[in-house]
C-alpha cells in the first residue's frame, strides 16, 4: 500500500535516512553566498530600509502571517533582483512530488515560491510567518529541492520568515550533500537586507551563465 507524505512532515532524520543527504560544513562547499557578490546601488539601498522600516512596523501588531511576509519582504527583494523579468519564470505554490517506490512512499508539498531561469531551479523558497524559527522549515525547503529532476547544477534555496534569512545549496552527486548560509537578520546593525538581495543577483547571474551553456 502506497503511503503518502506531506513534505511538512519531513525530518532532517528522514532526509538522512531515506536519502543519505549529508550536511557539509566545509565554506568551500557553498562559496557563492560569500564571493564575487554584486554591489548594490544606492537607489536599491534606499528600497530595502523601506523594506526594513515597513516590516517593523508591522511588528507593532503581530501576527505576521506567511502572506504578508511575501508580499512586504520577499516580493521586493525578488523584484529588485530581477526575477519577475526575462529569462527567468515566478511559479507560485509549485506542487512537487517524490516517489520512493522500493518503500512506497509519495511525498508531495507545494513550493511557496520557484524562480527558473530555463530548466535550471535558480532558487526555491520557504516562506514562514515571523513567529517561526528558521528551523522549522529547513528540512521542508529541502525536500522541496531534491525534486528537482536537474542533476547537473546545484539547487539553491532560500527560507525567511521576515527577519532572519538563509540560504541553502543542495547539490545531488555520488552521495547527496548540502551547505547552509549564516543568518541574515533585518536588525543586525546596517540593514542584512543588503547581503540577502547581493547573494539573490549572484545566484541569478549563475543561472544566466548556466542556461548559456
Amino acid at each position: 500500500m502506497i503511503q503518502t507524505l506531506s513534505a511538512k512532515e519531513i525530518t532532517l532524520h528522514k532526509l538522512r535516512e531515506k536519502f543519505n543527504l549529508q550536511l557539509v560544513e566545509n565554506e568551500q562547499f557553498f562559496p557563492e553566498w560569500q564571493y564575487e557578490l554584486p554591489e548594490i546601488s544606492a537607489i536599491e539601498k534606499q528600497r530595502l530600509d523601506r523594506v526594513k522600516a515597513s516590516y517593523s512596523y508591522l511588528l507593532e501588531d503581530p501576527p505576521i502571517l506567511e502572506n504578508t511576509v511575501k508580499m512586504v519582504v520577499l516580493s521586493p527583494l525578488l523584484d529588485l533582483a530581477n526575477f519577475y523579468l526575462p529569462p527567468f519564470r515566478i511559479k507560485s505554490e509549485k506542487p512537487i512530488e517524490i516517489s520512493l517506490e522500493d518503500e512506497g512512499i509519495i511525498i508531495k508539498g507545494k513550493i511557496d515560491v520557484l524562480a527558473v531561469c530555463e530548466q535550471i531551479w535558480v532558487v526555491a523558497i520557504e516562506s514562514k510567518q515571523a513567529a517561526f524559527s528558521l528551523e522549522a522549515g529547513r528540512s521542508q525547503l529541502l525536500t522541496y529541492m531534491l525534486a528537482n529532476s536537474n542533476s547537473h547544477q546545484a539547487t539553491y534555496g532560500l527560507i525567511l520568515n521576515g527577519n532572519s534569512f538563509r540560504f541553502l545549496k543542495l547539490v545531488k552527486g555520488e552521495t547527496l550533500q548540502y551547505a547552509v548560509s549564516r543568518i541574515f537578520d533585518i536588525f543586525s546593525p546596517g540593514n542584512d537586507l543588503f547581503y540577502v538581495l547581493s547573494i539573490l543577483k549572484r545566484l541569478a547571474h549563475l543561472a544566466i551563465h548556466y542556461s548559456a551553456l
